[in-house]
Formats: C-alpha cells, structure tokens, sequence
C-alpha cells in the first residue's frame, strides 16, 4: 500500500479549494467599488452630498478617492469634525501619498471623510450612511410578469440574478475541469 502518492493535486484538495474559492467568488460579487465624485474625483466645486444621495452604501463596498496628492488628503473623521471641518486627530487617515487610495466600508454605521488643509471648508466633505446588504431576491416559479401576464422568461430570470449565476458558473467549470484533468 502507498501512502501520500497522491500529492497536493489529488482530488480531494483540488475540489476543497474549488468550493472556497467559490464562496468567496460569492461573497465578494455583491461589493461594490464607488469613485467618489464619478469623473470629476475627489476636488473643490464638487456636492459630494448630490453625489451620494441615490446611492445604497452597503457593509463591503469602497469608497475610491482620486485626488491630487499634492495638495489634499482623505481623513475619516467623526461628526462634529465632520460638521466643523477639524482635520485633527482623524478617527483614520487614508491619505497614502498616492493620489489614489481606497476605504472599505467594513460597518454599518454613518462614515464621515474630509479633506485636510483647508479644502474641507471648500466642500470636500462626504458623508455616507453604510447599511446591511439586503436579502437576495426570492423568485416564485409562479410569479407573473406584469406587462404580459405570463411566467418571466429564462432570460429574464438570470437578469435578476446575473450577480450570482455567473461566477458560479464559472466556478462550476473550473471545478469540471479538475475532475476531469485528474480522475
């Protein structure tokens, strides 16, 4: 009897990885990146209060701050800092010198960001209220469309979920393709 031929490709650790990677496939499509400002960034003249009005901020998404590095800076402060544009003693300065620098947005609660030297009294402040994801959408199988009075399209289904369907998708081929390369 031979024992431990079977390596670190044997099937076995080839399908636990497979479904990890899965979940996390999963997990991790519902984040969302946001460019605070979209095109103009983080700068002067900006309402950054109409930027964030229509948006659901969600535990996992990003806040991407694209600014001259020269000149400001992204802090996370507290209400009343927020509220009075005291750059001292930040909660969190995300300031890394790059221009570009990313804040996870890891709870819900309400996140305060300023920019330092002055330019919060310019307007460079926002302020984003960060929520439970909400549930994923249950569909009934006999659920009617509205506008024809019929049951939903295939195509229109995987619409609702494209979110879901394709990553697993693509996970369930990866994990066909290691069954087959090594069984």
């Amino acid at each position: 009897m031979e024992v431990g031929k079977q390596g670190i490709a044997s099937p076995r650790v080839v399908v636990t990885v497979t479904v990890a990677l899965l979940f996390l496939m999963i997990s991790g499509v519902s984040s969302v990146r946001y460019i605070v400002g979209k095109d103009l960034g983080w700068t002067t003249n900006v309402n950054y209060t109409v930027w964030a009005e229509n948006k659901h901020f969600y535990v996992g998404d990003w806040l991407f701050f694209v600014y001259d590095r020269n000149m400001m800076s992204v802090l996370e402060v507290n209400k009343t800092a927020y509220d009075q544009c005291i750059e001292t003693d930040p909660i969190h300065n995300w300031t890394t010198g790059h221009g570009r620098d990313v804040a996870p947005l890891n709870e819900t609660k309400q996140y305060y960001f300023i920019s330092g030297k002055g330019f919060c009294f310019g307007g460079m402040k926002l302020s984003v209220l960060v929520e439970n994801p909400p549930p994923p959408p249950t569909a009934s199988p006999t659920t009617m469309n509205e506008k024809s009075g019929s049951a939903p399209s295939s195509f229109s289904r995987y619409r609702a979920h494209h979110h879901i369907v394709l990553p697993a998708a693509f996970a369930i081929a990866a994990l066909w393709d290691s069954f087959l390369r090594f069984w």
